[in-house]
């Protein structure tokens, strides 16, 4: 029988050591060792470039019902009658070419007006439409009602609902309007009307319904001798709140989100303005080619900017440099900007705003550099378009702060839009396929902000080898898929200051950066998963709040859960509300003993240098001051999903003995809000005494301390 024995010397200690550093060093990120606590420092003396309003920016874009129904109170689809009456449901007018629209929208509507007494009770009289290209015309019958209606829409018991119809029509015609709400024969409503002549004309009609329901519907029919044409039909609920929905309104201003940017988006590229003004009635119906849906024209610009009014925010225009022309976007300009004596701000006068809007930001096209844009053209001649643009926009009011349509080498490669220009996947800085790098070079005295958009995603990733998107795999930890929205946003961090290096006139005129489109494509719209990403890249902005002063998220129907009557600020906008009521606007400085690990993949294109975040790694941490410097803010992030501790040290100041806590801290990162379920997420508010030595942060939360200074 024999035995081994092992003896432990100092030098085989100190390589075992050695080796146990370089295993600990090649833990993936997500494997931080726990029981550590992190120290920072947050120097209140070193501040940077005020933090903007606008940085918590709203998008708004006519894609399908966006608007039409997500903000909006109309109720009626396609009232002003697009597609014919019919018992089937209508199909869309077909893409021509490669015009482009995105196939995948190309889908036949799910309401639509369907006749009643037979299909040829209604035709479509193109000789003399009211609006549009044709005009539903009913042949009556002495006894038989005909007509047409629509089912689908959705009352509540006791609601009020009032509306209009237009109606000509032979004088013998009685014209009935019925809201019917279930099969019961008393669960209706009619309103009768009679007296019709040729000329139009508008009658109100009002409902109070006695049940709820999403499938009540709406008929419209007559008897007698001759015929009757429907112009347009409307109906809402009678507390609209000029137009819009007030459930909306009610939780999207709670925001106060500084800035709100419409009317597109791909969208504006095919926009006329002027189908978008006048007799809300009497604008015609167009179908938009990019989002393959009906559009009323109902909220055109005077709407937009009543949303605006109603949410306290300022208004951003995005003109159609695509099909458009700088004369029209001239016109726009005086018709929003100039005085009732000019011809655009006259007709303003008479559409009821005599008093000009001021609206200060324009930006010129949308998304220019794309291939699928409608109206799109090479760089070179994009930059004379967007000279001329500024020309004659600056001729109605010099004072206009104009945002050009940019794209960085992460978006040229990340839409696959630099190869076709001159073969690279990613662009070398100034090179004819670098959008951004251009038009700062030729366009510079032209731009006040530059626009740059990005969706971040956390299922693909650029491979530089192969030059395209490929799936990540294995996937990535929660901290990295965390982190994914604020990697984009320190990419075009990094892009700038290589613009900075190359452009000497940048470095004399800096042009700041606005992301007025962005969006994380990774969770559910009204989870709480995404909540710490987008926090991430609120504090990757604050970093560098001297190049970041815009954003606009898309859109801002995804700060809420809705349904047709309800909405309420999901977790995503809880998240702005928090940030925007309780962290400050002067950023200071935060160091820390735990630096953020190396990017997952290599840098190029959409894939910066260094990681986004404080050295405080695993945790993200942001200060501010209030903006009377009274009142510090600390933003702490923890993206794990094991709690972390911090020890903050404050130089610079001195905090009080007392402050508060807002926090956002579920019991499951997959917590939702809905309006029809119990709320899974909240914003909890602590009051605390002194800041305390060390600081536990529970899993994927997001917290501020708020404290006053001595």
């Amino acid at each position: 029988m024999s035995s081994c024995r092992y003896e432990f010397t100092k030098k085989s200690l100190t390589v075992l050591r050695g080796l146990f550093v370089i295993a600990l060093l090649s833990l993936p990120a997500y494997a931080f060792p726990q029981g550590r606590t992190v120290t920072s420092t947050i120097d209140v003396s070193k501040t940077g470039a005020p933090i903007s309003k606008n940085i918590y920016g709203q998008f708004l874009e006519h894609g399908g019902d966006i608007v039409n129904t997500g903000v909006w109170s109309e109720m009626l689809v396609d009232r002003k009658f697009f597609y014919p009456v019919a018992a089937a449901a209508p199909t869309p007018p077909p893409v021509m070419g490669n015009a482009g629209g995105n196939p995948r929208f190309n889908r036949k509507p799910t309401r639509w007006w369907a006749p009643i007494g037979g299909d040829g009770a209604v035709t479509m009289d193109t000789q003399s439409p009211y609006t549009g290209d044709h005009t539903p015309l009913v042949q009556l019958d002495a006894k038989e009602p005909h007509g047409f209606s629509q089912s689908g829409i959705a009352v509540r018991k006791g609601k009020t609902y009032t509306g209009r119809i237009v109606l000509a029509g032979s004088p013998g015609a009685v014209v009935k309007v019925t809201l019917i709400w279930s099969k019961e024969a008393a669960d209706r409503q009619t309103v009768t009307l009679r007296t019709l002549s040729a000329a139009y004309r508008k009658f109100p009609l009002r409902f109070t319904a006695t049940a709820d329901t999403d499938d009540a519907t709406l008929e419209i029919t007559g008897t007698g001798a001759g015929s009757f044409h429907v112009g347009t039909a409307s109906l809402m609920p009678a507390d609209n709140i000029e137009g819009f929905r007030p459930e909306v309104i009610a939780a999207l201003k709670q925001l106060r989100f500084g800035v709100l940017r419409f009317p597109g988006g791909n969208f504006v590229s095919a926009y006329e303005w002027r189908y978008g003004v006048g007799d809300i009635d009497k604008r015609p119906p167009i179908f938009d080619p990019v989002w393959r849906a009906v559009q009323p024209n109902d909220v055109g610009t005077d709407e937009f900017l009543t949303l605006c009014r109603l949410l306290g925010v300022d208004p951003y225009i995005t003109v159609n440099a695509g099909f458009g022309d700088a004369w029209s976007a001239r016109e726009l300009v005086e018709y929003t900007n100039g005085a009732a004596t000019t011809p655009m701000g006259k007709w303003r006068a008479e559409n009821g705003h005599p008093l000009p809007y001021k609206v200060k930001f324009w930006g010129v096209g949308n998304e220019p550099w794309g291939d699928y844009q409608m109206g799109a053209m090479s760089l070179p001649q994009f930059e004379l378009k967007h000279n001329l643009f500024a020309k004659e926009m600056k001729k109605v009011d010099p004072s206009i702060k104009l945002i050009a349509g940019g794209a960085m080498p992460d978006v040229m490669e990340g839409a696959d839009q630099a190869r076709r220009i001159n073969g690279q996947y990613v662009p070398d800085y100034l090179s004819s396929a670098d959008w951004t790098g251009q038009m700062l070079l030729n366009c510079l005295d032209n731009i006040d902000m530059v626009s740059e958009h990005y969706y971040a995603s956390g299922t693909q990733h650029t491979n530089m080898k192969l030059e395209k998107k490929v799936p990540i795999e294995p996937p990535l930890s929660l901290i990295e898929w965390e982190r994914a929205p604020a990697v984009q946003v320190r990419a075009k961090y990094e892009h700038y200051q290589e613009y900075l290096k190359r452009i000497p006139a940048l470095r004399a005129k800096p042009v700041p950066i606005a992301i007025d489109e962005w969006a994380y494509f990774g969770g559910n719209r009204d989870g709480y998963k995404v909540v710490p990403a987008y926090a991430w890249a609120f504090h990757e902005m604050f970093r560098h709040s001297d190049v970041f002063q815009m954003g606009a998220f898309t859109f801002a129907t995804a700060m809420m859960s809705e349904n047709r009557t309800e909405a309420i600020l999901n977790p995503t906008g809880m998240l702005f509300k928090m940030y925007r009521d309780h962290f400050g606007t002067i950023p200071v400085e935060v160091s820390g003993d735990s630096p953020q690990p190396k990017p997952v993949f290599p840098a190029g294109g959409d894939q910066p240098a260094i990681n986004p975040g404080s050295a405080t790694y695993p945790l993200d941490v942001s200060a501010a001051l209030s903006e009377d410097r009274g009142t510090l803010a600390i933003a702490i992030l923890n993206p794990s999903d094991s709690e972390q501790s911090i020890k903050l040290t404050i130089n610079g100041a001195k905090l009080a003995r007392a402050g508060h806590l807002y926090r956002m801290a579920p019991d499951s990162i997959d917590a939702t809000v809905q309006v029809d379920k119990k709320p899974e997420v909240r914003v909890e508010e602590q009051s605390l005494g002194s800041l305390p030595e060390a600081i536990t942060v529970r899993p994927f939360s997001v917290n501020i301390y708020s404290y006053p200074l001595q």
